[in-house]
């Protein structure tokens, strides 16, 4: 009986110490590496990034309307907005257009990289803005 409950007991040993770093490897690879915040935007800089279209309704009469979204590495905002209570700033930035031909000037770059010039950035705050940020004053810049 004894000899048969010390062989139980190593096996269970040799088990465990075998299972023991496949287990602490998984829990290494489920936590990401520490993110750093992202190189900050300002007035006047450019940002570059894959266009999105996206339709959502409009809050005051209910219409469907195109929205478009630029995703790019992340970015710290100017004060006071800073990194719009995200660890590593925005990632997703909404083109507001204010005229029919500037959603025309993206509809034909949709899927596509583009780079905008930045003249006014703020954090998302509104209902029915899909973006961490909202850049509210663009001009698009022409690739050669």
């Amino acid at each position: 009986m004894t000899k048969l409950f010390a062989t139980r007991s190593a096996l269970v040993a040799t088990m465990m110490m075998l299972a023991t770093p496949a287990i602490s490897a998984q829990q290494g690879d489920e936590m990401p590496p520490p993110s750093k915040p992202g190189k900050p935007i300002n007035t006047g800089d450019v940002l570059s990034g894959e266009l999105n279209a996206m339709k959502v309704r409009d809050v005051k009469n209910g219409k469907r309307v195109a929205t478009y979204q630029i995703t790019s590495e992340p970015r710290r905002l100017p004060p006071p907005n800073g990194l719009c209570n995200l660890e590593t700033g925005p990632e997703t930035f909404q083109l507001v257009t204010s005229t029919d031909a500037q959603a025309a000037q993206l509809k034909s770059f949709v899927g596509k990289e583009i780079s905008v010039k930045v003249d006014e950035i703020a954090c998302a705050s509104d209902a029915g803005q899909m973006s961490e940020a909202v850049i509210t004053k663009w001009s698009l810049i022409k690739k050669q």
